[in-house]
């Protein structure tokens, strides 16, 4: 088991080995966090990427936002706001880590992240869109397992068909570790803030989270409220129930909960239709 995990850890230090999140993303990232940088600054950024630039004007003037003919990224930024791209961008970018062959993986991310959205403003939090994108990545895990050790994601399903184990529960008999721990392996390489990497590391043991224990515990419960949903695949069908640390963490109780499932099946709809944008542009 240990050589698994060594193994894994491993795979993820050889940075020349994985999957990275574009240079426009990051930089996209520092500029929205500098106060004196531009739109112009940040569109012409965007503007680098053709096919981030593409997605852009794509989703701005689909009829989901209801802008008229929006012809530059400028525009575009000013519409949607620096947030929505700097999103937009990292699910395209995980989107293409992920490839085709797990789609159903990242619908179910994509998923998380709007889920996370409709609880952290039902809540009234501070820094939704970094919960969202916590939401986003915190699956990003299985991608290591099922694009770096195929035999071994290949062995975890059989697990799972076999003895009517869990995902979590096969990765851990299997690889002596599992995707919570691996994600955050990854999302500390790519350097990224511990607001995002803990809630990936954490989000199947709320109690555990040492310091973002609320952002933890609201992916945490997006990633049930998705798996409830049916939407996207997150690699078994299981539901958890919500942990008893997240509804104290949180202070959900039921009614809240129902207001925010409600919200949620809303937003689904328009999740589904940008799934189907984002995936027929990368056909194109």
């Amino acid at each position: 088991m240990t050589d698994k995990r060594t193994m894994i850890f491993e795979i993820i230090a050889e940075t020349s080995s994985l999957p990275t999140i574009p240079g426009v993303v990051s930089r996209l990232q520092a500029l929205s966090e500098n106060r004196r940088s531009t739109i112009e600054e940040m569109a012409r950024l965007v503007s680098s990427d053709q096919i981030l630039s593409a997605r852009v004007l794509r989703l701005v003037n689909s009829p989901s936002y209801g802008f008229y003919r929006v012809s530059t990224i400028s525009n575009a930024l000013i519409l949607l706001g620096v947030n929505v791209i700097k999103s937009l961008a990292l699910s395209s970018s995980i989107f293409e880590i992920m490839g085709k062959s797990i789609v159903g993986l990242w619908e179910h991310s994509l998923g998380a992240g709007v889920a996370a959205n409709v609880i952290a403003r039902h809540l009234k939090l501070p820094e939704v869109e970094e919960i969202s994108t916590a939401a986003l990545l915190h699956d990003i895990g299985k991608v290591i397992i099922k694009e770096k050790c195929p035999n071994d994601y290949a062995a975890i399903e059989r697990l799972m068909a076999e003895r009517n184990l869990t995902m979590l529960e096969a990765e851990r008999e299997h690889l002596g570790t599992d995707h919570a721990e691996i994600g955050e392996w990854l999302v500390r390489s790519w350097y990224l803030p511990d607001k995002l990497s803990e809630p990936v590391a954490c989000h199947h043991d709320v109690a555990r989270a040492a310091t973002h224990h609320v952002k933890t515990a609201v992916v945490h419960c997006a990633d049930v409220l998705v798996k409830a949903s049916g939407f996207g695949f997150s690699g078994d069908e299981y539901v958890p129930r919500i942990q008893p640390a997240a509804w104290e963490r949180l202070g959900l109780t039921e009614e809240g909960l129902a207001a925010i499932v409600e919200e949620f099946e809303e937003k689904l709809v328009e999740t589904r239709n940008f799934s189907l944008e984002i995936q027929s542009a990368d056909e194109e």
